[in-house]
């Protein structure tokens, strides 16, 4: 099954085009750190280094995310396997796992949330492991993972305290008595220290991108529980919730009633914080691998042929359902108003880039070459700065400049530049600090979709005042 989904991915990932973070993380890759305003080291860094290994080559960047998830597929057989269940149980798990919206969508193209995935998915495996034969050895290994995970994404580290307090209420209570757990506590700190101390010396922006982006996904609270209806997929559900009921079912599992409680609680808190609706998606290849074992049970009974055959069905529903709505399976003609963006938005973010670099090139050529050397190109946003860092080379564009997020690190325009070519700005929001702006073209990605860039106007400015000046209300962090 995993191998299955990693050819599907590795299929599909040549289609389209460049998602805007995957050039923000190329590009900050290129800007190598300890930490960066909205995420931790390691993701920016496989990036470039994947890049540098296949320049322009998406199959190549985005491997790395579609091992990622077939490793979490074989995670999830794991856990299911930990708990007893044979070759039937771990097929099961490792099925709905792979053919899983979630697992499809964050292995399609890089994000931090798929190697979030990975590591809470082995983290969570570890503890089970670990309270099932009282291994302290385990809870070492969770720690490494926890630290490890945290420098792609520290949400990692908050599914570990949770899951431990959750331990702590409910048992077993020797695990918060082991010497085992204080080394692996000692050791997950020792490992996400080098971002930790950078965010603290940065003045922690990573709390603001994170209360910035708060509830701007999925319909925000009132999308939450229903969105986590389809996460994995609508058939499957009462898969997943028979991993969260299982444990008080079943005397066997009992000592993992801290997973069901971790998921409760993970939620509860996502929902009063008004996070996104997909921080809960890293728990769902456990609570598969858990369910896996009910459900092996249920295909068993009367009805031999009839319930394996609406399995196998539910099955195969999912995965066309999830590929249709994760993969860059339509036409990108289709795509405008279709079900598949008012799902997964992300798949609009991979559209139109090089013709959006196209249309800057052209502009930019357009300028007098007196003119010229005294312009910069200013982006709007990180995804804009990073489509002229990485695809501009083929036009001999300059860098461009943002006060988004990590670009707000890496400097502002010279005081010097008396004119800028401003991306993704309207009239309105130019007019703040820049004046005498001329619209010099227009976006259009070719296929009419009704993306973040489509229709907004390429203008040359002057700045109101020196970049100097500018550039503490230009710095923004979402």
């Amino acid at each position: 099954m995993a191998v299955l989904q990693l050819a599907v991915l590795v299929a599909t990932s040549g289609r389209y085009g460049y998602h805007r973070d995957e050039m923000y993380f190329v590009v900050a890759g290129s800007h190598p750190a300890w930490g960066y305003p909205d995420q931790p080291p390691l993701v920016p860094l496989l990036c470039r280094a994947m890049d540098l290994v296949a320049p322009g080559s998406l199959i190549v960047l985005r491997l790395p995310s579609a091992l990622a998830a077939a490793v979490t597929t074989v995670v999830a057989a794991l856990v299911a396997r930990e708990l007893g269940g044979e070759r039937r149980a771990q097929l099961i798990a490792a099925a709905c796992t792979a053919s899983s919206g979630f697992a499809l969508a964050t292995g399609h193209f890089v994000t931090t949330t798929t190697f979030d995935l990975l590591s809470t998915s082995i983290l969570l495996w570890l503890l089970v492991r670990a309270v099932l034969r009282h291994s302290g050895h385990c809870l070492l290994l969770a720690g490494v993972v926890t630290g490890v995970g945290c420098e792609a994404k520290p949400q990692v580290a908050f599914v570990a305290a949770v899951a431990l307090a959750a331990i702590l209420v409910m048992g077993p209570r020797w695990v918060v008595r082991s010497p085992w757990l204080a080394a692996a506590i000692v050791t997950a700190g020792a490992l996400a220290a080098p971002y930790v101390i950078w965010q603290a010396a940065h003045g922690w922006p990573q709390l603001t991108v994170a209360g910035n982006i708060a509830g701007s996904a999925e319909g925000g609270r009132a999308g939450f529980i229903p969105f986590q209806l389809v996460m994995v997929s609508p058939v499957l559900v009462p898969v997943w919730v028979a991993g969260l009921l299982a444990p008080w079912r079943r005397a066997s599992m009992r000592s993992l009633r801290f997973v069901p409680i971790s998921y409760a609680a993970l939620g509860l808190a996502y929902l009063i914080g008004d996070g996104k609706a997909y921080y809960l998606a890293s728990l769902y290849p456990t609570l598969l691998g858990i369910g896996a074992i009910p459900t092996a049970e249920w295909s068993r009974r009367a009805g031999r042929r009839l319930r394996p055959a609406l399995l196998g069905g539910a099955v195969a529903v999912s995965s066309a359902i999830s590929m249709l709505i994760a993969l860059p399976l339509l036409p990108p003609t289709a795509l405008q108003g279709s079900v598949v963006m008012a799902i997964n938005p992300d798949q609009g973010e991979t559209v139109g880039w090089p013709r959006f670099v196209g249309t800057v090139a052209a502009v930019w050529d357009s300028i007098p070459a007196t003119q010229r050397r005294d312009t910069v190109i200013f982006a709007g946003n990180y995804g804009e700065a990073g489509a002229v860092d990485l695809l501009g080379g083929t036009y001999r564009l300059p860098d461009a400049y943002s006060g988004h997020n990590a670009f707000s690190e890496w400097g502002r325009p010279p005081d010097t530049a008396t004119h800028v070519l401003l991306l993704g700005f309207d009239d309105s929001a130019a007019a703040a600090d820049f004046t005498g702006c001329t619209q010099r073209a227009v976006i259009d990605d070719g296929v009419g979709l009704d993306n973040q860039e489509q229709g907004m106007p390429v203008l040359l400015c002057r700045p109101d005042d020196p970049w100097h000046d500018l550039w503490p209300a230009l710095r923004h962090y979402d």
